[in-house]
């Protein structure tokens, strides 16, 4: 029986540059010889989801053609949707010219070989205007001037751009491992053909996406069940890769996910994953990148809730949701983001409703109104304050604490105002 999953983004199927088997062997063996360039985090991430088609149909870094195009228009030189870049920075003392054949390796490991089709400077500049096409957003530390005030201190999307080396190269990459997630996330790290594969066998077509970096609070089991009601099945696909300090580690994440839905889903319904993706908190950008990358893991439905992949004060709390309604559309499929935005307002718990509700269900003043938010949780968890009612069911909050209470560092968790309910 034929799919009835949404088609892979790009219109080329899943494009996956990894190697396997006597492939990868030879390639390993080709890799000694050739020069070991050390890559970041963010670069290790990207080169595993280009390697399992997560980023299809990248089948390699982005040329400044590609890379100028998105940071301007959303779409690559060749009229292809795309909302971030995917770049490799190097140093040009490192002497990488065109026509190189590289190992891409990352604390030892050799994660992927490269061929170099393209190497160009980026000045101090170039990155400042990257990060204000990506980054720069219409929240309180954004506007006014108050960007470059803020942000090359507080937002870790900037930091990491304007700490990258003064070249970019691109070209076509041989992806060699996927890294430590195999073994350290079993049954929970899933490449696209897997999830599609399972969607398939439940007989999904239209599929949602929970998009995670936090704890599962009531509000995203509110938001998940909203897309069981609508769709055939909800993927609670969280975010597995490198977080910011204060951040809760992905496997007590994934485990809190599976003590809800053992305990508060029809399991047919709902399934836990994870991607191996860095955070780079680009907010509205970055809900357009999981929408994208989602569409290759056979989904056609994206959540979009409150200050979705945020960080500080940087965005509008819906701006993720608004910059949907703005990205180019050719009419081509193949070309097109395909995946759509699930719009959902504000939600909380509400006493007088003594339920969960939205601000367009729940007629009642804010004083009714529990606001949830992964940083409100992880503050009052990091300071072992009490936790209020209705924010997180009591057996997920036990896990949490427990986890808290292990730590032996602290870090300060930062409360801006779309995690506080001020601006509601």
């Amino acid at each position: 029986m034929a799919s009835k999953l949404v088609a892979p983004h790009g219109g080329k199927g899943l494009v996956c540059a990894l190697l396997t088997g006597a492939d990868r062997d030879a390639e390993l063996e080709k890799a000694k010889g050739m020069k070991q360039v050390e890559i970041s985090d963010r670069a290790k991430g990207d080169l595993i989801m280009m390697g399992i088609g997560g980023f299809s149909p990248l089948t390699g870094f982005m040329t400044k053609g590609d890379w100028k195009g998105v940071c301007e228009n959303f779409a690559m030189a060749d009229g292809t949707f795309w909302p971030v870049p995917i770049t490799l920075d190097v140093d040009k003392s490192e002497g990488i010219n065109v026509g190189d054949e590289i190992a891409l390796v990352k604390d030892g490991e050799t994660f992927a070989t490269m061929h170099v089709e393209e190497a160009y400077e980026m000045t101090a500049d170039d990155k400042k205007w990257e990060c204000e096409k990506v980054f720069m957003g219409e929240g309180e530390e954004s506007v006014g001037g108050n960007f470059w005030k803020l942000a090359p201190e507080d937002h870790p999307g900037v930091i990491m751009v304007q700490a990258q080396k003064d070249m970019n190269i691109a070209g076509p990459v041989k992806v060699l491992s996927e890294g430590e997630y195999p073994a350290e996330y079993p049954g929970v790290y899933l490449t696209p053909a897997q999830t599609r594969a399972m969607f398939d066998e439940r007989g999904w077509a239209n599929v949602a996406a929970l998009q995670l970096r936090n704890p599962m609070h009531r509000s995203h089991e509110f938001l998940a069940k909203i897309a069981v009601e609508v769709c055939d099945g909800v993927l609670i696909h969280s975010l597995i890769g490198n977080l910011k300090p204060g951040d809760i580690p992905a496997l007590v994440r994934v485990k809190a996910i599976d003590i809800l839905i053992e305990n508060y889903f029809v399991k047919e319904n709902v399934i836990n994953a994870g991607y191996p993706l860095d955070m780079r908190y680009a907010g509205p950008r970055e809900g357009l990148l999981h929408a994208t990358f989602r569409q290759n893991y056979g989904v056609n439905n994206m959540l979009i809730g409150r200050d979705h992949a945020g960080v500080g004060d940087f965005y509008g709390l819906f701006e993720a949701q608004e910059i949907f309604d703005r990205i180019p559309e050719t009419g081509d499929d193949a070309k097109d983001l395909l995946c759509k935005p699930m719009k959902i307002d504000w939600t909380f718990y509400c006493t007088e409703c003594d339920g969960m509700a939205s601000l367009r269900t729940c007629p009642h003043d804010k004083d009714s109104r529990v606001i949830l938010s992964g940083t409100k949780l992880r503050k009052a968890l990091s300071e072992g304050a009490e936790i209020v009612d209705h924010f997180g069911r009591d057996e997920v909050l036990d896990h949490l604490k427990e986890y808290y209470a292990g730590l032996t560092e602290k870090v300060e968790v930062k409360m801006q105002g779309a995690a506080s309910g001020d601006d509601m």
